[in-house]
């Protein structure tokens, strides 16, 4: 029986686990899901990394929207930092420079020295990290609005998988996402471990001095930071008096969610991130969690090619193989050229949205075939990625490494079978991630 108390707390965690960021719940800074630091899955996202939801502590969307614009007006007084004495990321402390840095992106290499005099927004991030991908219209909006009046942002670029490091992939994604603001490929995680980073995303904020005066991880609290901003902005003489104001508000849940959360907390699932590659899996297990594939081959066919037999009745939030696959440590890869979509990749998931982390083994494009519960996906439920021919069939097109878009429910759905079935064997997955906002990823 749950108690009085345990019921109040239940939402409250929920909504608190649906912010957070990617991050590494070891000792360890830096991503090695080798050494047992999985900085992409912590259990910390638990069932909802990718779920991703608005600030902690609203549950209703009519009341989180009144929440948000009340945050909005409100005034927010930075403290002034108390200086550590110290090189890191934490507030007060000297803001760390950009060290092992691969490649420089939109701009020629810069330092915090050549920062000086500026407020600087370090935003820690990756292309494929949904989380991060949420937070670049507020991105946007802020370089549009303050950069002439002496706002930087330096996207610091800490790879999560491999593809992730080739700068022609990165180019690719700033110009999808409109980033022209510098970006610092980090494919070593030296700046990352220099700032004591954890989580995708990340923001450091800091002033004229380089001395970091904020710090947000995760998604959310848009308002509040835009409100930082323009507060340190104004210590550099900025003059935003004429600007007519109007502070950015998070992102709302999806209604049918909502309510659930609200009437009977414990009845809501959130699928978590999954992973494909054993890595991340073995890692779950070391860590005393629950691994994302259930399945006895999967585990006794590292670095092979073998056969899977998924079951009649799936586990939720497992994924689930069929047929012939490839597992390496960062992804599975389906093994073989079929002519009937026989194999495929399974899911029982519960959430609204429904991303997926796929790139091509040979650089070629080919089609997924996409179902849900047996059906084809129609123009009410696919994702923006997902196309629909002629005769119905629902499908996505790889054409380059990055995350599909590829369930888009109307609303909240609990315990739905999704199936990613390839022909060819250049497809290649990664890691799926799930949402419950009204609109978008």
């Amino acid at each position: 029986m749950i108690s009085r108390r345990n019921a109040m707390l239940w939402p409250i965690a929920l909504i608190v686990i649906l912010t957070l960021a990617c991050g590494a719940p070891s000792s360890n800074p830096a991503p090695d899901a080798a050494n047992g630091s999985d900085a992409g899955n912590a259990e910390q996202r638990v069932q909802a990394e990718s779920a991703g939801g608005p600030s902690a502590g609203a549950v209703d969307p009519e009341a989180r929207s009144d929440a948000a614009q009340s945050e909005a007006t409100a005034t927010i007084e930075i403290p002034q930092a108390q200086s550590t004495g110290r090189s890191g990321g934490s507030v007060g402390d000297q803001a760390p420079d950009f060290v092992g840095i691969t490649n420089w992106i939109n701009s020629e290499p810069l330092s915090i020295e050549d920062l000086r005099g500026k407020v600087v927004l370090v935003d820690v991030w990756t292309y494929t990290c949904v989380n991060c991908i949420r937070t670049f219209p507020f991105l946007r909006d802020w370089h549009a609005k303050y950069a002439d009046d002496g706002l930087v942002i330096v996207g610091v670029h800490a790879p999560e998988f491999e593809f992730e490091k080739e700068t022609e992939n990165v180019i690719e994604a700033a110009k999808r996402n409109g980033i022209i603001w510098p970006i610092a490929q980090d494919n070593d995680m030296e700046t990352w471990r220099a700032y004591n980073n954890r989580f995708w995303p990340a923001k450091y904020l800091l002033d004229q001095n380089g001395v970091v005066r904020y710090t947000h991880f995760g998604e959310g609290a848009y308002a509040e930071t835009e409100q930082f901003i323009r507060q340190l902005l104004v210590e550099i003489g900025a003059d935003l008096s004429d600007d007519l104001l109007e502070l950015p508000v998070d992102q709302v849940q999806d209604a049918t969610f909502s309510s659930m959360l609200n009437s009977d907390p414990r009845s809501v699932e959130i699928t978590r991130e999954l992973y494909a590659g054993y890595e991340r899996n073995f890692s779950a297990i070391r860590r005393g969690s629950e691994p994302y594939v259930v399945q006895s081959e999967f585990y006794q066919k590292r670095d092979a090619l073998g056969s899977f037999e998924a079951p009649e009745e799936l586990v939720p939030h497992k994924l689930y193989f069929n047929g012939e696959w490839f597992v390496g440590p960062e992804r599975a890869k389906h093994g073989r050229m079929s002519d009937n979509y026989e194999d495929y990749v399974a899911i029982n998931y519960s959430a609204k949205s429904v991303n997926v982390v796929i790139t091509s083994g040979s650089g070629k494009p080919y089609r997924v075939r996409v179902t849900m519960d047996g059906e084809y996906l129609t123009e009410e439920n696919r994702g923006a990625d997902v196309m629909i021919g002629e005769d119905g069939e629902s499908y996505l097109l790889v054409t380059e490494a990055k995350l599909y878009s590829v369930v888009n429910n109307p609303m909240y759905v609990k315990r739905s079978t999704l199936r990613l079935s390839p022909n060819s064997d250049d497809f290649e997955l990664f890691a799926y991630t799930f949402g419950v906002y009204q609109t978008g990823m």
